[in-house]
């Protein structure tokens, strides 16, 4: 008996246990506040650029790799959740929001900036007036397109593309937000933030921002990678895999970071194409087939 003065040991135990389920709760979140913290970073290197305070170049390269550098942290909120099993509501809300600032508000600055703001005088003014314009509406339409793809994900359960893949897998359906913004900062890292000075290549680059936003908001599978598991008994070979592809993405960042982005790009849509080639290929052999077996059908 303790007279009712201190807790028993079974209490002392259930507060222990309620204030590490507290901590392990925050843990997610302190990742997806790193999320937002790079994006916000990412922005204030934006607004150096074109304030002309430091090296332009320099800006724009670290607004990049802040939000290549956010790609990680967005993608061990969600599974250290699940894998702790402290996903919650506000944890998810808490998530949209930052997804929306890093990438969506931080990559539509960016491809604005560097792919336009920086043309030079000496192109014909008019073609540099409507290629500002046109590209402002386009960086605005990749962010309406990130934040409605981040929208539609909140509010589908078990969402089906249009193409459907292998049963045993799981995928997104449209291009997730952080690979969009992914490409569009690998692209500018690959050109170590020197800005576009080509009216040609502002041209390009302008395509590549608004096939990033149509894919967002397409149904179109792409791989999520959510079949890799990193709890298993002998994870051996996922580490070993891990630790190759960060010493290359730490060697040749430029290079890997471009090569990775493009290549999940077209994985979607090659997925795509091929899945409505097979399609047309099934619709045509079935005619031939009644053809070549009319009792089979009779």
């Amino acid at each position: 008996m303790n007279g009712g003065l201190t807790p028993g040991p079974a209490v002392a135990r259930a507060r222990k246990n309620s204030r590490l389920r507290r901590g392990m709760y925050l843990l997610p979140s302190l990742f997806t506040v790193g999320n937002i913290g790079a994006g916000y970073f990412a922005i204030t290197r934006l607004f150096a650029a074109i304030s002309g305070r430091g090296d332009v170049r320099t800006n724009l390269d670290w607004a990049a790799i802040a939000i290549l550098f956010a790609i990680p942290f967005d993608s061990l909120d969600g599974r250290i959740a699940r894998m702790t099993n402290t996903t919650s509501e506000f944890g998810k809300e808490l998530d949209s929001l930052a997804d929306v600032i890093t990438f969506g508000v931080a990559p539509s600055l960016l491809a604005y900036i560097w792919g336009l703001h920086f043309l030079p005088d000496s192109i014909n003014p008019e073609l540099r007036q409507d290629l500002v314009h046109v590209g402002a509406f386009i960086c605005f339409l990749f962010l309406i397109g990130g934040a409605s793809r981040l929208a539609r994900f909140n509010i589908s359960h078990n969402p089906q593309p249009r193409n459907p893949g292998r049963p045993d897998r799981k995928y997104f359906v449209g291009m997730p937000i952080p690979a969009a913004a992914g490409l569009l900062a690998a692209t500018v890292h690959l050109c170590y933030g020197y800005p576009v000075l080509a009216w040609w290549f502002a041209i390009a680059w302008l395509c590549l921002v608004g096939l990033c936003g149509f894919l967002m908001v397409s149904t179109w599978r792409f791989w999520s990678g959510k079949e890799i598991n990193l709890s298993r008994r002998h994870p051996s070979q996922i580490l070993l895999l891990m630790a190759i592809a960060l010493f290359l993405i730490l060697r040749f960042s430029q290079v890997v970071l471009f090569t990775c982005a493009l290549i999940y790009m077209f994985s979607g849509i090659w997925a795509r194409a091929a899945y409505s080639w097979s399609r047309r290929r099934r619709h045509r052999s079935g005619p031939a087939l009644e053809r070549a077996d009319p009792l089979r059908h009779s």
